[in-house]
């Protein structure tokens, strides 16, 4: 079965919408500010994303767009005006910062109530203390990955899940919050020996490494659930045959853009689960219906 995350993601925002609406009758309008530094064409589009968003939702929204050259320092002089705004509820800083920004000390800088993204050493000491989903604000994809699972009906608790990476941003909070479901949680990475041999335990197994098509078929369990965070753009005539032999519409797309999306599991692996998320169209379709839904949980938690 594959699980498919545009479909989930628009009754998210569905939700989110109906949320904004009640919000909005009560005095307040949800309010998010993104910040982000320098001209970097990836991240231009994922925050003009997000932006649009936040329209469609009836979210208030405002981008912030320093110089690359701006200083820490002036940074958190933004950050800190935000914090102060009562009509924004949520900051988001785009990472990654130029080099020489403290990245740390700017995302601590941020109040942790208005934290959307769920990094702030608060917040994540509140996932990991197992405080209830709904009282605190987690990272976006580990949250949407979890909200997958739920609303596609896969039980977490009593299960084995194997992590694959141990990110601050992926890895290390979808574990805390599959340990916190009852699940029994390993997370492996690149030091991990025998590899092969503990994922093919795993009933929920999410790769989130960024290495293309790392995951083989070998490396399942059959009736496993494959969680694939990996986005992998290939570019190259023998990858292209390598992960989609024969397939005309991969090629077709090939073509026609010069690239094609692979994820950290190698789409052979597929046949053998009983769900998966593709790759796109999956965990990365939730990211952003969890950041509005994330800016409106912060709305309602800051006024109680």
């Amino acid at each position: 079965m594959m699980l498919d995350g545009n479909i989930l993601a628009s009754a998210i925002k569905s939700e989110v919408s109906t949320a904004v609406a009640a919000a909005r009758d009560h005095g307040y309008r949800p309010g998010l500010a993104v910040i982000l530094v320098g001209e970097v064409p990836a991240s231009e589009i994922y925050v003009r994303s997000k932006v649009k968003a936040c329209a469609e939702l009836g979210i208030y929204s405002e981008m912030h767009t320093p110089e690359a050259s701006a200083t820490t320092d002036e940074l958190l002089e933004l950050v800190g005006s935000l914090n102060a705004r009562e009509e924004i509820d949520g900051i988001l800083i785009q990472l990654p910062l130029p080099a020489h920004v403290d990245t740390a000390r700017l995302l601590e800088a941020v109040d942790p109530a208005k934290d959307v993204d769920g990094f702030h050493p608060i917040n994540v000491g509140r996932l990991l203390n197992g405080f209830p989903m709904e009282q605190i604000l987690a990272p976006c994809t580990p949250a949407g990955i979890m909200e997958m699972l739920r609303r596609s009906g896969i039980s977490v608790a009593g299960r084995r899940a194997v992590v694959l990476g141990r990110s601050n941003i992926v890895g290390k909070p979808v574990a805390a919050m599959l340990l916190n479901a009852s699940a029994t949680v390993t997370i492996c990475h690149s030091q991990t020996r025998d590899l092969g041999a503990i994922t093919r335990e795993a009933d929920i197994l999410v790769a989130a490494i960024g290495r293309p098509g790392f995951v083989t078929p070998e490396m399942v369990r059959p009736g496993a659930t494959i969680v694939d965070v990996g986005i992998n753009r290939l570019t190259g005539e023998a990858e292209l045959e390598r992960f989609f032999p024969g397939d005309a519409v991969r090629r077709a797309g090939f073509a026609k853009r010069g690239s094609t999306l692979v994820g950290d599991v190698d789409p052979a692996a597929f046949a053998l689960s009983s769900s998966y998320t593709p790759v796109p169209g999956g965990v990365g379709a939730l990211t952003i219906a969890m950041l509005m839904s994330n800016t409106v949980k912060a709305a309602r938690l800051r006024r109680g």
